[in-house]
């Protein structure tokens, strides 16, 4: 009877070390609500409500990348038929380049270019105030864990709009979220299966890799769309083009850039036909 039990227990033990994943890839969709930060009627009217993007992590125990996924042939969402104004809204850093990640030695590497330079944002990854909960729900076969957090979201980002065309260029800096910071949730779905601390931009330092996140009740969300157990090497590298900068040395240069001393943010550009 004892060697049944700790032959059925040494099975399950090989499943669930069998189950677990140490590297891998997964697809995420970001869906961003444009309207929740934009109240102005007639600027709304110009853009969709909803910008769609998809982004790829790889990941191991001790190094991921998250990065755009290209879409060469994709249909521009901001492109107008017809004649009248283009709206081209441009993300500010959050949205740049590669995002590369070494957990053993808590460093970040966000690869960006601005003007035709290449910058290296380096920073330190810090540890998140997640509270796990109890919750659980499937995720592309993957039982997941609920955790939640707060974060500032806001704070006086400023918008440059640029009206080019006919008579010549107009150049006008607005104030797209004028009011202060403000406290919001993050709800977070991990995967203790997928063993890496990863997730989506800079959201992570739970026990698995996140597969869904929602960022103040849908104004951001990620829903990974595909998980493989396997990544490219070539790919899983730290950048190394650019000139090395800090996350406060960079937003000074993105807020001289746009003339503004309210740091950086989103251009929208307008080009008049």
């Amino acid at each position: 009877m004892k060697k049944s039990v700790t032959l059925i227990a040494c099975l399950l033990a090989l499943a669930a070390a069998h189950a677990q994943v140490k590297e891998g890839t997964v697809f995420y969709e970001q869906k961003t609500n444009l309207h929740r930060t934009i109240t102005d009627e007639q600027m709304r009217a110009m853009i969709p409500e909803f910008r769609t993007s998809r982004y790829m992590l790889l990941f191991s125990d001790s190094i991921s990348m998250y990065k755009l996924v290209p879409e060469d042939e994709a249909p521009d969402p901001f492109a107008g038929g017809g004649g009248g104004p283009r709206i081209v809204m441009r993300a500010g850093p959050a949205g740049g380049g590669d995002l590369f990640k070494n957990y053993t030695l808590a460093k970040s590497i966000q690869s960006s270019e601005v003007a035709g330079k290449n910058y290296l944002i380096v920073d330190s990854i810090r540890q998140q105030p997640w509270k796990i909960g109890t919750e659980t729900k499937t995720i592309l076969g993957y039982t997941c864990h609920k955790a939640t957090r707060k974060i500032m979201m806001g704070g006086g980002v400023v918008t440059r709009m640029i009206m080019s065309g006919g008579a010549g260029n107009t150049d006008t800096t607005v104030q797209r979220n004028p009011q202060q910071g403000k406290e919001v949730d993050a709800v977070a779905w991990y995967a203790d299966d997928l063993i890496s601390p990863a997730g989506p931009e800079n959201y992570g330092q739970l026990p698995g890799v996140i597969l869904q996140l929602d960022i103040d009740n849908s104004r951001i969300v990620y829903n990974a769309t595909e998980v493989k157990k396997s990544f490219d090497k070539k790919e899983l590298k730290e950048p190394q083009k650019g000139k090395v900068v800090t996350q406060k040395e960079f937003m000074k240069i993105m807020s001289d850039m746009m003339g503004s001393p309210g740091g950086p943010g989103g251009m929208i550009r307008f080009n008049a036909n």
